[in-house]
């Protein structure tokens, strides 16, 4: 498998106008086979319409086929679940046995589970080249002694939410194996792990994870939620959001890939669907590379929100709330900078601690921050050439709303990042796009409009507080290096995500900034 950089490198230019979610859907309701289909609708973002791409291109780096989404629904083999009386029907090659109320299955093929067990558990066991289909169709297991749900070996473990039905797994709080290698989650697998249909399943992951797969995991579609003690959904070598609604309540990590060993991966792509989290520590992690191209990710709850050596977001939405940092590149095998340093000087560069190898780079979307910590922090460099990128940083001076470490390039879209002034960034000197640094003499109450008008008395640019703010930096294609701005507080606005529309019907003059002067100290009318 290559890397996941090189695969962003070798497709830049689908990622430069998004990768859209891709939807599989199936039903066995008329008996026919099962076809998975491919989504090509096009995603609406802030930098334009994100394209959709082929699955082709998704599943040279991944497991992923839409094609094991299709089977015979008269091959399926029916399974009902039940205290003490499992049954197992339409089974000719003996690949399912019930041993008290534990379900093994020991082959490739489509098994359909039913019913329920109180205190049992469902074991994949197949060959190396197998790949097994499991479709829940209102199964509902749980485990007083460790894991409900099992693959143990297998090429692929599909499983598969039959349409209009309510599943749900459930763990021990301890757990009997305590063993090096042995599960440590609701749903555990040591294959590559696929979840899909449009059902749904509810898990609970009492003793550790919630989700777990120790190969790659790719979520393809579902309406999923999950309540995990410690990390709610992994996957070691990958983990891949392409459709579905999930749903994470984690006591550590909420959606991650944590792969440190193998060169190439630990990445995460959200390529599509929905993801809501509320984390107790990281709200979305890699290792390696955290990319956001389509879809909608919110995280609710999080001490970090997104974190990962390289951070790449190209389309989608996604908004972060943090007690600590919320966008920060950080972490991985290499660099030479401690995580979480101070941030870059003014100007964007010159910080106490020198730049590693981490980055973050926007070209498309809608990026949006609530942090306590720093907002857009990067122990490396910082690149935005599109999209719209909205922070609400901290109120404390130990932390900026913008830290960067090496240089923060603007050359497009939309910067607007707002909190305290004592350790303010600013677009470096190598910025395309230019932009104006406005420091108040005292912190603005939330909900404050600030509007920039230019010298024919235009608005260009309006922002409103989330939260007490005393400096901002605003960056657009509309400020022009040079030219002189007047800024108001006050008047009508139109704003989605704090950015939007205004008019200066009301508003207070504060004074006037000169775009592309960036200096800490200077404030709104400051020469």
């Amino acid at each position: 498998m290559k890397s996941f950089r090189t695969y962003l490198s070798v497709t830049a230019l689908a990622l430069a106008v998004g990768l859209a979610g891709c939807s599989a859907a199936g039903t066995t309701s008329t008996g026919t086979s099962i076809t998975g289909a491919t989504s090509n609708s096009t995603t609406s973002g802030s930098s334009g319409t994100a394209e959709a791409v082929s699955l082709d291109t998704l599943s040279a780096d991944t497991h992923y086929d839409a094609d094991d989404l299709t089977w015979d629904a008269a091959s399926e083999v029916a399974v009902t679940l039940a205290d003490g009386a499992s049954a197992v029907t339409s089974d000719s090659s003996s690949a399912v046995k019930v041993d008290g109320d534990t379900v093994t299955i020991s082959a490739a093929g489509t098994y359909r589970l039913s019913g329920s067990l109180t205190d049992g558990q469902v074991v994949v066991a197949a060959g190396e080249e197998d790949v097994v289909r499991i479709i829940l169709d209102g199964a509902d297991v749980t485990s007083s002694t460790g894991s409900p749900f099992v693959v143990q070996s297998a090429n692929e473990a599909i499983v598969f939410l039959a349409e209009g039905t309510s599943n749900a797994l459930a763990d021990a709080a301890s757990y009997t194996d305590q063993g090096d290698d042995a599960p440590n989650a609701a749903l555990y697998s040591m294959a590559d792990l696929t979840i899909a249909g449009s059902g749904s399943l509810t898990v609970d992951g009492n003793y550790n994870d919630g989700i777990s797969a120790k190969d790659g995991l790719v979520l393809a579609a579902g309406n999923v939620t999950v309540d995990a003690k410690d990390d709610g959904i992994v996957g070691k070598d990958y983990a891949v959001l392409l459709d579905g609604a999930y749903q994470v309540t984690a006591g550590d990590d909420g959606f991650k890939s944590d792969n440190e060993e193998d060169e190439g991966r630990g990445w995460v792509l959200i390529n599509g669907g929905t993801l809501n989290v509320s984390a107790g520590d990281d709200g979305i992690k890699a290792f390696n590379t955290l990319s956001i191209a389509a879809g909608t990710a919110t995280v609710k709850e999080s001490e970090e929100g997104l974190e990962a050596q390289h951070i790449v977001i190209s389309g989608g939405t996604a908004s972060v709330t943090s007690n600590d940092d919320g966008v920060n590149a950080s972490g991985g095998s290499t660099g030479t900078t401690s995580q979480g340093g101070m941030g870059g000087g003014m100007g964007g560069g010159g910080g106490e601690m020198a730049a590693g190898d981490y980055t973050v780079e926007i070209s498309g979307g809608s990026l949006t921050i609530n942090s306590q910590g720093d907002g857009l922090d990067s122990n490396g460099s910082a690149t935005i050439t599109g999209g719209t990128v909205v922070v609400n940083g901290p109120t404390n001076d130990g932390n900026g709303a913008l830290d960067v470490n090496g240089e923060l390039v603007v050359n497009g879209g939309t910067v607007a990042a707002a909190g305290s002034s004592g350790m303010a960034v600013t677009p470096g000197t190598s910025s395309a796009q230019s932009g104006v640094q406005l420091t108040f003499g005292s912190a603005l109450p939330a909900g404050t409009t600030i509007q920039l008008a230019d010298a024919s008395g235009a608005v260009v640019g309006t922002f409103v507080t989330s939260k007490q703010a005393a400096s901002l930096v605003y960056s657009s294609a509309a400020i022009t290096a040079g030219e002189e701005y007047t800024v108001y507080t006050g008047g009508t606005a139109k704003v989605t995500a704090g950015l939007g529309e205004g008019t200066l019907d009301g508003a207070q003059e504060q004074g006037t900034v000169t775009a592309g002067e960036y200096t800490a100290a200077r404030g709104p009318g400051g020469r």
